[in-house]
């Protein structure tokens, strides 16, 4: 329906508006119209008895007739400090009320008008005034108001055609003018948006702000950096898709490779060379991660991570594999790491997804370091409090660049390297998250970066994180 529309309630409020400001104008215009038809009965009045005091000897055919031609019943002229009954002729009936316009205020002009207005009776009222020209002291008149309640009416009906007419006129521009600068423009946004809707991962459908009222422009930004936004979850949703189904396709094949690898370190097990014994353990964890990973990289592709397989795990051993990897990675490069965990400490947490999280962190500090080509030193300290265990993770490398802050924790888009995908920190925190505890990057700076990792200690936490 029309007065749905913002244009139809539109014009009704202007239309009520402005009648409402019209009706306002209106009374102290028909009380003011109220004075000045009281005031010219008392100047006609004035000027009839001029004719009397000119000639005292006038009969009585003129006397009405001059009564009748002012609208009175009779004259009282005060001269001279002297009251002179100047016309008369009979009254009708008593006075009704008695007006003095020498001093009259605004609120009582408009308070006497509306109970004239009001009352349909016809009544005899005395009205005071200033005789004009300074002809005397005061001039008193009584009349009738029927005749002047009928032109009261008469002018306040053309009052209220005319605010009808000026209502609908100003209507009609306001809503030309609403439908032109701001129906228009909002429909070519509710337009945008239903194109868009259609086919969100086009990006051409996105809207261009181009309005000229400020607050219109800045919903079109708005709406636009939304629309972008969602284009680009979108999209990365739909590389997260086909990552998925390349790794499906990808893991059947690795998982075989590794395989074979396992039957071969199950071999060199057998070995009495003391270094391939030393060396083999290390090696056959590192294949046995490799080949659970490949059973739960699927699981990552479709955003989700099985529940953690809670057990009491030691964290010095734990912290210890890892760093032996991360040194074997870094070769002869001048980087040196620390472990600083209580031998006796024993966490209780899912022992493969907590080397994962470690594993990710440490990583990504040697490989940020390397990359800076500088000397650098990793560490991992672990501290312990009633409530939780926390592992910090501390380099001395560049720091994380603006960009890998902002998104510190999405995957492919908080990469630090080049050729990174912002994987790692979107594992490790989800992983931890999924312990019921959380990652933090406690500081990063020219001085290196620190992330701790916190791990409840009471069950109701995990369960909480597990909803």
């Amino acid at each position: 329906m029309f007065f749905n529309t913002l244009s139809g309630r539109f014009v009704v409020l202007t239309t009520i508006f402005v009648l409402l400001a019209e009706v306002l104008i209106l009374v102290p215009s028909v009380a003011r119209y109220r004075e000045d038809y009281l005031l010219s009965r008392l100047e006609r009045a004035q000027i009839a008895s001029l004719a009397l005091l000119a000639n005292d000897m006038i009969d009585s055919d003129l006397e009405k007739e001059l009564l009748r031609t002012a609208g009175v019943y009779n004259v009282v002229l005060r001269r001279d400090e002297v009251r002179q009954l100047v016309l008369s002729s009979p009254i009708p009936s008593p006075v009704y009320a008695t007006y003095d316009l020498r001093d009259a205020s605004s609120l009582d002009l408009i308070r006497d008008a509306m109970v004239d207005l009001w009352s349909a009776e016809n009544r005899v009222i005395r009205v005071i005034g200033n005789p004009v020209q300074q002809a005397g002291l005061l001039i008193e008149v009584t009349t009738d108001t029927a005749p002047m309640r009928r032109e009261m009416l008469d002018y306040g009906l053309r009052i209220l055609v005319l605010s009808a007419v000026i209502s609908i006129v100003t209507a009609m521009l306001l809503f030309l003018a609403v439908r032109r600068f701001l129906v228009r423009p909002i429909k070519g946004v509710v337009g945008a948006m239903k194109s868009y809707a259609e086919a969100p991962e086009d990006a051409r459908r996105i809207i261009q702000p181009k309005a000229g009222m400020v607050e219109l422009r800045e919903a079109e930004q708005a709406l636009a950096s939304m629309q972008t936004q969602l284009t680009g979850a979108l999209k990365q949703k739909e590389r997260l898709a086909q990552l998925g189904g390349a790794m499906a396709k990808v893991n059947h094949d690795l998982r075989n490779m590794l395989t074979t690898a396992q039957l071969f370190t199950d071999r060199m097990e057998s070995s009495s060379d003391p270094v391939v014994k030393r060396t083999v353990p290390k090696l056959i964890g590192s294949i046995n991660r490799a080949v659970n990973l490949c059973e739960t990289t699927l699981a990552f592709g479709k955003t989700e991570e099985p529940p953690p397989m809670l057990t009491r795990v030691s964290l010095a051993a734990l912290v210890n594999e890892v760093m032996d990897s991360e040194r074997l990675a870094a070769g002869d490069y001048d980087l040196s790491f620390s472990e600083d965990v209580p031998t006796g400490l024993v966490v209780r947490a899912d022992a493969e997804q907590l080397y994962r999280v470690i594993g990710n962190l440490v990583r990504n500090a040697r490989q940020a370091i390397v990359a800076s080509g500088k000397p650098g030193e990793i560490s991992v300290r672990a501290t312990e409090t009633d409530s939780e265990w926390d592992i910090h993770v501390t380099d001395t490398g560049p720091g994380l660049p603006p960009k890998a802050r902002e998104h510190l924790f999405q995957p492919f888009q908080g990469g630090v390297r080049k050729d990174g995908f912002g994987l790692g920190l979107a594992i490790a925190a989800e992983l931890t998250r999924g312990h019921g505890g959380r990652l933090e990057l406690l500081s990063s700076g020219p001085e290196g970066t620190s992330f701790a990792v916190r791990l409840p200690k009471t069950l109701t936490q995990l369960e909480q994180a597990a909803e």
